[in-house]
């Protein structure tokens, strides 16, 4: 009989054997790029989508007007006891300024928000409509919830409001869950389209999380839903500042009650240690300086429409609409080995395996910079 040890090692054994066991990679980071070994190598694998991670201005700019109170690098307590300090209030009522919302409130991560909202909001009482493609967090989530859920075809709204005429008289709430870019694909949710259906079917509420939008789309920076023009109609707008804000932690902008219940009944957020006051005056610096980086941001859309296109010409499947560009290969060992030769081209690009994406879809996913030159993108145009 095998004991722990020797299950889990079995176990690993099959997910090798399948091309899908993963190890910790150990690079060295510099600037745009980082280096394995000694082969530096253009990182093309990063979510610093404006470039603001590597931006040394902004940072030397930051650093030189921070306050002695908001440089503490540490909380020390959750927000209910010692941790709520002048400047998470300062960043929520920015926030909830910006998305024209009654309130906001900031979490330590993703996975925390979307892990605590949903089991808090979502009772015996609630259905959840969830996009089948929503990320591992949501879907998380709406595990440690007490609701139903049933999770439609991606981007099938036609199967949506099917679901919504067939449930809406059966449960005191319903919850739309969606992605607004969709973080393996690289498509866009039609959010104005939810928010009219939600619209139509009374007690339904829209879940929206713009974590890879974030900074990257709408004249402000604000996301897909300032793009579309429809923030007013979303209940739960959610975004992450990990990402394009480069800096961490997450957000909902969102009603007055919604903020309060929240307060009260989400375990991720009352059993936390707070973010450090550093890192949210950082988010707050960034979060000012959005709508001044409309360059950045028209940077970014050209490249990743001129790398979608050719990969479409090169006979690739790309769903992307997006910075979000997948190239998809199919099997877990091939697309592992067109990663690794890749690396040796000088780009560090990463496979994508199950169980993040669907048997048989494996894919490279390149995660686009605002600070790529022309020539880069050619030159690894040219390597595809």
């Amino acid at each position: 009989m095998m004991d722990n040890d020797q299950m889990l090692t079995r176990d690993l054994e099959v997910l090798r054997e399948k091309g899908n066991f993963r190890q910790l990679p150990s690079v060295e980071h510099l600037g745009r790029w980082v280096r394995s070994g000694e082969q530096p190598m253009l990182n093309l694998s990063s979510n610093d989508y404006l470039g603001l991670a590597t931006d040394e201005s902004l940072r030397k700019a930051f650093m030189e007007e921070v306050s002695a109170e908001d440089s503490l690098l540490s909380s020390s307590s959750s927000r209910l006891l010692t941790g709520n300090f002048a400047v998470h209030d300062r960043l929520e009522r920015l926030l909830a300024e910006s998305f024209g919302k009654e309130a906001a409130l900031v979490f330590s991560s993703g996975y925390h928000m979307n892990t605590g909202i949903l089991p808090a909001v979502a009772d015996a009482h609630t259905l959840i409509l969830a996009d089948k493609l929503v990320h591992a967090s949501l879907i998380d989530g709406i595990r440690l919830s007490a609701a139903k859920c049933i999770r439609f075809r991606h981007q099938d709204y036609a199967q949506l409001e099917a679901l919504l005429q067939k449930h809406h008289a059966d449960f005191h709430r319903i919850l739309i869950v969606t992605e607004s870019i969709f973080s393996m694909d690289g498509d866009v949710a039609p959010l104005q389209q939810l928010v009219e259906l939600k619209q139509r079917y009374p007690g339904t509420m829209l879940y929206v999380d713009e974590a890879h939008a974030i900074g990257v789309r709408g004249q402000n920076g604000l996301g897909v839903a300032e793009e579309q023009a429809c923030i007013p109609g979303i209940d739960f707008l959610c975004g992450t500042f990990g990402k394009a804000v480069a800096s961490v932690g997450a957000y909902v902008a969102c009603s007055l009650p919604v903020r309060n219940y929240l307060i009260n009944r989400m375990r991720t957020l009352i059993f936390t240690t707070a973010l450090p006051p550093l890192n949210v005056a950082w988010t707050e610096f960034i979060v000012k300086r959005l709508p001044d980086m409309n360059e950045r941001r028209k940077r970014l859309a050209t490249l990743s429409e001129q790398l979608r296109t050719a990969l479409k010409k090169k006979g690739y499947a790309c769903p992307s609409e997006s910075h979000i560009v997948p190239m998809l290969v199919g099997a877990s060992k091939e697309t592992v080995l067109k990663a690794e030769e890749l690396q040796r081209k000088g780009f560090y690009v990463l496979p994508v395996r199950p169980p993040t994406v669907p048997e048989g879809t494996s894919r490279l996913r390149f995660s686009l910079t605002a600070t790529l030159s022309s020539g880069e993108l050619e030159q690894l145009i040219d390597v595809l």
